[in-house]
């Protein structure tokens, strides 16, 4: 979803870069699963690892390239830009509008292209993304193409992490990894109920979670199944405020007390039958 909670998705983590560990000759999984890494310490990936995550970022830079190849040429240039600030999205609205409507299919398979591969890579700006869908094709339609791009893209993000992710998250969230890993060994029944609350409130980043469910052991179909329900509020929230743009002075107007309210007691719907089953346990 940036995914919604896009302000959320990135944050500094970790202290200053230590001194690497020496890098091992041995790249099994099995090997690389059993050395932790230092907090502190730069990410080292081995050759394999290196290979596969350039590989990956050029199949997609290949097919957003081949996507915009067959394009119609009209606004051709607007269609390339990303849009960084609410201003962006103002003026994208405007000048894309004609072009979304007279080619429909073609923009939304460059529109998908461009936030899956955001959501992928970890860059930010998917938030603009999402207003602008509600900007231009209002809250049904542009809520659906959100989640589905959102869930494409973290389910895209899982697959690279589960492939090279894991020196990488232990460098930027150590103590997020370890919180998550010892929350996720509590819940393994009702694991679900727990991945719909994360996704649904702003306990952690999106891409914290993106970037860790892979490499805690979270089975891919529970992430999915969490990611495609737990992102619809969020996601309503912000299509709906795209098709206010005029109106939204800053995106933190987005998610005031008010809306986080609204959905930590969602999400606490969501996580109610585990805390029940907990307290039947100690019972």
């Amino acid at each position: 979803m940036a995914m919604p909670f896009a302000r959320r998705d990135i944050e500094a983590a970790g202290a200053g870069a230590g001194a690497g560990a020496s890098a091992s000759s041995d790249d099994s999984p099995a090997a690389k699963k059993g050395k932790p890494e230092l907090p502190g310490a730069r990410p080292a990936l081995t050759r394999s690892e290196a290979f596969a995550f350039a590989a990956v970022l050029a199949l997609f830079t290949a097919g957003i390239f081949c996507v915009f190849l067959t394009a119609p040429r009209r606004e051709f240039g607007q269609i390339l830009r990303l849009p960084r600030s609410l201003a962006d999205v103002r003026l994208l609205k405007d000048s894309l509008a004609v072009y979304a409507r007279d080619y429909q299919a073609n923009f939304i398979l460059g529109y998908c292209s461009i936030y899956i591969f955001m959501q992928t890579f970890m860059i930010p700006g998917t938030i603009f993304m999402s207003l602008l869908a509600g900007a231009l094709f209002g809250v049904v339609k542009g809520g659906i193409l959100v989640v589905f791009t959102a869930t494409a893209g973290a389910s895209s993000c899982y697959f690279v992490s589960k492939l090279i992710g894991r020196p990488l998250v232990s460098w930027l969230w150590p103590e997020k990894l370890r919180y998550f890993q010892s929350e996720i060994a509590k819940r393994k029944e009702k694991l679900l109920n727990y991945m719909l609350f994360l996704r649904i409130t702003p306990t952690l980043p999106n891409t914290f979670i993106n970037m860790a469910s892979p490499i805690v052991d979270i089975p891919f179909h529970i992430f999915f199944a969490a990611t495609l329900v737990g992102l619809i509020p969020a996601s309503y929230i912000t299509v709906k405020a795209g098709r206010a743009l005029g109106d939204l002075r800053s995106v933190r107007e987005l998610y005031d007390f008010k809306t986080l309210v609204v959905l930590f007691l969602i999400g606490s719907v969501a996580i109610a039958p585990t805390i029940l089953k907990r307290k039947r346990t100690y019972e």
